[in-house]
This record gives C-alpha cells, sequence and structure tokens, in this order.
C-alpha cells in the first residue's frame, strides 16, 4: 500500500436522496445507481444514510400499514423515517488507509471538503479495488445460510428480519441453485408496485415465491481461489457476498465486510 494513496484518489461520487423524498424513489435510485445506502440530505447538508434492508422492511410488509386506519402506502412514507446513521466522514486529503477502520465499523464514508460540503463517498467496495486483503480464504470464509427454492417471500423475509441475515442461498437437496439477498426482495417490491393493482398485493405477496425472485445461476469461488480473484469477481459483477463451493457442495460465503476486517 502506498502511503501516498489518499482518499481523494479512491473515493466515488456521492448518490444522494433528499430527506423529503419517498422511500418508493429512493429504492428507484438505488437499484438504477447500483448504491446501497444512498445518503441523505436536507438542504445540501447530510443528515443520515438510507439503505436498502430498512426499504425492503417497508415495502415487503404484506401492506399490513394499509390495514390500519391512519397507515399509510410505501408511495407515502418519506425517507425521513427510514434514516440510518450508519456512516463517518472524513476529508479528501487524508491517507486513505484510514478508511480501514472506518469501515470496519461503518457501511459508508461520506467525504466532506473544508466547509463541510460533500463532495464524494467510500463505500466497501471503493476501498477494495484499491487494497487487497493478504489472508487466506479459510480466515475469511463465513457461515451460509440456506433456505430452499419453495420457500415463500413471507418466510424469508421473517428470517432475514427476525436472525438479522441479509442473504441466503438458495440449495434444493443440498445443490446450490441460486441466492436471494434484500436487493431481489427489493426488486420485487418494486415490480410489485407497477404492475400489479393496489389490491391485489396482498395475496400475490403471500404467494410468492423464493425461486421468483432469486439470483441464478450462481456466482461463485472455489476454496482455493486466490483473494484477488474474490475481490475482482465482487467489484466486477457488483455483488456484495459470493458463495464458496468445493466438488459441487457449499462450504460457506465470502462477504465485502469479512475482505475489509482483514485488511
Amino acid at each position: 500500500m502506498s502511503s501516498e494513496l489518499l482518499i481523494k484518489d479512491i473515493m466515488s461520487k456521492a448518490v444522494t436522496i433528499a430527506k423529503s423524498a419517498v422511500i418508493t424513489e429512493a429504492l428507484d435510485k438505488m437499484l438504477d445507481e447500483e448504491r446501497d445506502p444512498l445518503i441523505v440530505t436536507n438542504n445540501g447538508a447530510v443528515v443520515g444514510t438510507i439503505s436498502r434492508k430498512s426499504i425492503a422492511e417497508t415495502l415487503g410488509s404484506s401492506k399490513m400499514d394499509l390495514k390500519r386506519p391512519n397507515g399509510l402506502a410505501p408511495t407515502q412514507i418519506h425517507v425521513a423515517k427510514k434514516i440510518d446513521e450508519d456512516f463517518t466522514s472524513a476529508y479528501p486529503d487524508e491517507r486513505a488507509d484510514i478508511l480501514i477502520p472506518l469501515l470496519q465499523e461503518y457501511n459508508l464514508v461520506v467525504v466532506l471538503d473544508e466547509e463541510h460540503k460533500l463532495v464524494g463517498q467510500v463505500c466497501p467496495k471503493d476501498l477494495l479495488k484499491a487494497m487487497v486483503p493478504t489472508t487466506i480464504m479459510e480466515h475469511i470464509i463465513q457461515t451460509a445460510f440456506t433456505i430452499r427454492s419453495d420457500e415463500r417471500v413471507v418466510h424469508l423475509r421473517r428470517r432475514m428480519i427476525d436472525d438479522g441475515i441479509s442473504k441466503f442461498v438458495v440449495a434444493d437437496d443440498g445443490d446450490v441453485i441460486g441466492i436471494v439477498t434484500e436487493t431481489d426482495v427489493a426488486r420485487a417490491m418494486k415490480a410489485f408496485r407497477t404492475v400489479v393493482n393496489d389490491k391485489h398485493q396482498d395475496a400475490r405477496i403471500r404467494n410468492l415465491l423464493v425461486k421468483d425472485i432469486m439470483s441464478t445461476p450462481v456466482v461463485s469461488v472455489s476454496r482455493d481461489a486466490a483473494i484477488m480473484d474474490v475481490v475482482n469477481v465482487l467489484v466486477s459483477k457488483n455483488i456484495s457476498a459470493i458463495p464458496v463451493i468445493e466438488d459441487g457442495k457449499l462450504i460457506g460465503l465470502i462477504n465485502q465486510h469479512a475482505l475489509i476486517s482483514a485488511l
């Protein structure tokens, strides 16, 4: 790692959403820009972030809020109601290596100039493009949680919420056939808003299966893959995790946070 590498050398364009916007607009921007989370601003000032996870939890709620007298549809819920504080800040002329502990604790670093104006952002993928861990696969393989393709999405969401799991490998009888993440749930909910009449969404969501929304075919790596190759796949495919498979069997999962922790 070069001592001359600065934050401004690796930061990317800041992708923002207004605090006053609705969460469906935020989701559309996340999917279009392929960024998660988004930086939330109010009159140009950074006030927090909004994540795909929080939006998916709202959009995938089987419209429970609509059953309450004063409930709001997702298209009426403002970003301000879903703001997270999973971020910190840094300056563009600071050394890039200070980002390592910051991204080990936070999901995003917002980059501010001397006048505290937003000029960029750094996410785990930005850092991994510039720095690769010097470790071995065995040290970064995480537990892979699995789900069957014929499970209902409402059950998937309940496991995500109750167990704090953001992604599952889809496996039927030991065969890995897909992966399903909060992003897939969010995309499915966005599609429902577009093609399914409001009054029919309850029933359709209850009947939605994991195989209807999972990503397939699966991008995977072998247990003996080089760390550089794993990082290259995550960055080039713009994915946050990748299954590790050996002799056709699922060994575990490598995610970008495990890679950041190994720096």
